[in-house]
């Protein structure tokens, strides 16, 4: 694929994309791959990419005879970070990004506790410059810049627990933090007390404290729902 065609498949799959998540194509809606071509003025080769990317997120289904369909809400990739991203950019974002926080919520504290018993030297010492990172940038606005600091910290946690599973879900985690930031789902400084709590999480990794490191990352998933509640409450 060409540079200028990897740049209309991109165009079109950010545009239909987010039009799929947000409801503007219910579920049973058949689209016609011939139509939309001739919408977005793209080629039928380029038109053909964007509905594999999308089945691969199951999204929409093709059918013989029939076209591309979308499918049912339950059969979406959810953990795609993709379509949490498009998810988190419509109308559903307070109950989109609470369902993610729980899932959070439900994942961290264990991952931390984890991290505490298996995290190397090397990654104590990342979790710790990544914490140091948020406290140098929690102040004067500058929540670009934290945020590159927040996702690095918790991509560790989960990367040194050893888990497989939970390392898996860096990246959707990362589409949570950055979507709380890009859509104005933070206060303009961040909660001390909550940047603290991820100093203190660093320092019972590095010591070694599984409970007190799974207990302090607790605190930060409540005190993130709490903050939903405030900027983000449920319609």
């Amino acid at each position: 694929m060409t540079a200028q065609a990897r740049g209309l498949h991109a165009h079109v799959l950010d545009s239909l994309g987010p039009a799929i998540t947000a409801g503007e194509y219910p579920p049973g809606s058949v689209l016609r791959t011939d139509e939309l071509a001739q919408r977005f003025e793209v080629s039928r080769s380029v038109m053909r990419e964007v509905v594999r990317v999308l089945e691969s997120m199951h999204l929409v289904a093709s059918r013989r005879r029939v076209g591309v369909t979308v499918l049912p809400t339950a059969e979406w990739n959810v953990y795609d970070p993709q379509v949490i991203r498009w998810r988190l950019a419509g109308a559903d974002r307070p109950r989109q990004l609470r369902s993610l926080t729980v899932l959070r919520s439900a994942v961290e504290p264990v991952a931390a506790g984890l991290a505490a018993r298996h995290a190397s030297a090397e990654q104590c010492a990342a979790l710790t410059e990544s914490a140091l990172g948020m406290v140098a940038t929690s102040r004067g606005r500058r929540l670009e810049a934290y945020l590159v600091h927040d996702i690095a910290f918790h991509r560790v946690v989960l990367d040194a627990s050893g888990n497989e599973m939970f390392a898996r879900l860096g990246d959707v985690v990362a589409e949570i933090l950055a979507g709380r930031t890009h859509h104005d789902v933070m206060f303009e400084d961040p909660d001390p007390a909550a940047v603290t709590l991820h100093v203190r999480v660093a320092e019972a990794v590095r010591e070694g404290d599984a409970p007190r490191a799974e207990a302090l990352t607790r605190e930060i998933a409540e005190g993130a729902l709490r903050e939903l509640d405030i900027l983000a409450p449920p319609r």
